[in-house]
Parts: structure tokens; sequence; C-alpha cells
């Protein structure tokens, strides 16, 4: 895969659809998540409903999860200039992410091949907010978000090597609680980050209407 070294995919992405187009809709029900299709289609009319768990991972130290291949990976930190192409290729939603992710002062990591990234994630280790509630970290805490496997390394269970790799990254910097968040309609999401021996922590919901009224709050605290 060729690198761009100047900004003309950056610039051109600005003309995607947005965020809420009816591809993203039909892509969420095609691939098994109706519910979050459902979700999508209400918040491109202005009603955005989202329930979602607040996740500690790898509460008990996991194995190193095994990959399907051969192929070598290399994890590393990347910078903004290494998702070049990588941005060029998203679509609306992941750009955006990504965008606000690198302006938020998030560290990149992921998983190289032969010089193409394979797949990345985000790590926030400052106090944040989603949906306008602010979240706390401890200096021992991070929060990690935005993963993503490119298309054409998908099915060699890259997204559990890279969250194990990222674990032991964290535990090297004496950061030993790491948290995020899964969509509760998004079940393949929360069964992946099950295997990495991960439970929920507290369900919130949070309702915008026209993004003129919003009620965030948690409904369930677990054990």
């Amino acid at each position: 895969m060729d690198v761009i070294t100047n900004n003309t995919a950056v610039m051109d992405s600005t003309k995607k659809k947005s965020p809420y187009s009816f591809k993203v809709i039909a892509d969420l029900v095609k691939n098994g998540l109706f519910l979050q299709g459902v979700r999508h289609a209400f918040a491109k009319i202005g009603i955005d409903i989202m329930p979602y768990y607040w996740v500690q991972e790898e509460v008990i130290h996991t194995e190193e999860p095994k990959l399907r291949t051969d192929e070598k990976f290399t994890f590393k930190r990347l910078e903004k200039q290494d998702l070049t192409v990588v941005i060029a290729e998203a679509d609306s939603i992941s750009e955006n992410k990504i965008h606000q992710s690198f302006a938020d002062g998030q560290e990149c990591v992921g998983l190289v091949h032969n010089d193409q990234i394979a797949a990345y994630m985000f790590i926030e280790l400052n106090d944040f907010e989603i949906k306008k509630r602010v979240f706390k970290l401890k200096s021992n805490e991070a929060y990690l978000l935005n993963m993503f496997t490119l298309t054409s390394f998908r099915g060699r269970n890259l997204a559990p090597y890279l969250r194990y790799a990222c674990y032991r990254h964290l535990e090297e910097r004496n950061i030993t609680t790491k948290y995020s968040v899964s969509n509760y309609f998004n079940k393949s999401a929360i069964r992946f980050k099950e295997k990495l021996n991960s439970k929920p922590r507290k369900l919130y919901i949070n309702i915008d209407l026209f993004k003129l009224l919003q009620w965030h709050f948690a409904i369930k605290k677990y054990s």
C-alpha cells in the first residue's frame, strides 16, 4: 500500500457522508446489529437513545490470545501521520473518531505488518467526557477506545491480540486498571471483552432530543 505524503486525502475526506447515513445504518443491520441500526435511524432524525456499559477490562489477568495466521505483527505507538492512509480509506464515523482522538491528546497504538497498519486503538489517560458526562481517571487508570481492524486484515483475531498487547504496554507504565465503554446493543463487542476477562461496572443511558434536551444517568450498578 503506497504511503500518501500530502494532505489531499484528508482534505477530500471532508466531503464524505454524515456518520448517520443510510449506508451506515444498512451495514449495521447487515452485520447483525439490528438495534444499533435502529438507534442510528432515530439519531438521523434527532432522537438519540444510547444505553452503554462502563466496563472494567481484564479484571483477572488473561492469557495471550492466539492469532489465526502465521504472519508477524509488531505492536507500536502510532502518530497521526502514520494513519494518513487509514483516514483516507475510513468511513465517516471512523474518520471522525481518529481526528477527535488525536485532537484530545490521546495515545494511539496498533499492530503493523510489513509497514501496513492492520489494527489500531486509542488510549486516554486524562479525565474525559462522554455525552457531556465527565469521567475522572486516577494515575493508574486508562480508558480504551476506538479500536478498529482494517478490512483486509480481519479474520486473524487481531482485535483481542492488540487489546492484550495494550494491557501489557500499560502495565509497564504502572497503569493497571483499564476501562472502556460497550454499547448496550453491540453484543459482539460485549462478547469480545468478556473473553478478555472484562466485567461491566455500571449501565448508563443517554437520551438526546434534537440536540436541545439531554439526560444522562446511571440505571444499574454491578458488583
